[in-house]
């Protein structure tokens, strides 16, 4: 008798799974009310949001870069990956009784649903990694297997400089200083 074998995901299912579940968590963050859960719920965010910006510009926006030549769409998608990091950065370094600490996992709530709808929009990454017939099957493959190798702690946690480091021009810390 065959073995069956689930249907394969490709890369775009595995990153919008990773929106949703991001999504998720960042509502019922809002929704806490004690501090024990709002640390648990971020440290899930964060780490989350670490390995998807990782799989994304280690597989996926090279990729994208490669069979499209689409540089607008990526590079826009990189700097909200900077900006992302940043502000992962200054929450891992805080705890929810610091007085900015939930404005500003409130801000990178609003940045990844920002980034989100970007790529998952008609026009966006997504849609033209679908035009330029991306393998988005073997994509998807190499997403899994690098996801499930920093998940399963086999190598290191990718790291997040801290803000500003590996900026060309510092625009995102820039704002960031702006907005305090």
């Amino acid at each position: 008798m065959a073995k069956f074998k689930p249907a394969e995901k490709d890369a775009i299912a595995i990153l919008k799974a990773d929106h949703r579940q991001v999504e998720e968590w960042f509502e019922q963050f809002e929704k806490a009310r004690d501090y024990e859960r709002k640390q648990e719920l971020v440290t899930k965010i964060c780490h989350a949001l670490k390995i998807h910006t990782t799989i994304e510009e280690e597989i996926f926006y090279p990729a994208f870069l490669e069979a499209s030549d689409d540089v607008d769409i990526h590079h826009e998608a990189q700097i909200e990956h900077r900006g992302a990091k940043n502000l992962i950065a200054e929450i891992e370094a805080a705890s929810p009784d610091d007085e900015y600490f939930e404005p500003t996992v409130k801000v990178l709530s609003e940045m990844i649903k920002h980034h989100v709808k970007e790529e998952e929009k008609p026009g966006g990454m997504f849609s033209v990694a679908r035009e330029f017939k991306m393998d988005l099957v073997a994509i998807g493959k190499e997403l899994a297997a690098r996801k499930a190798e920093l998940e399963s702690g086999e190598t290191d946690e990718p790291d997040m400089p801290p803000p500003g480091v590996g900026e060309k021009h510092g625009q995102v810390d820039q704002i960031m200083k702006e907005t305090r």
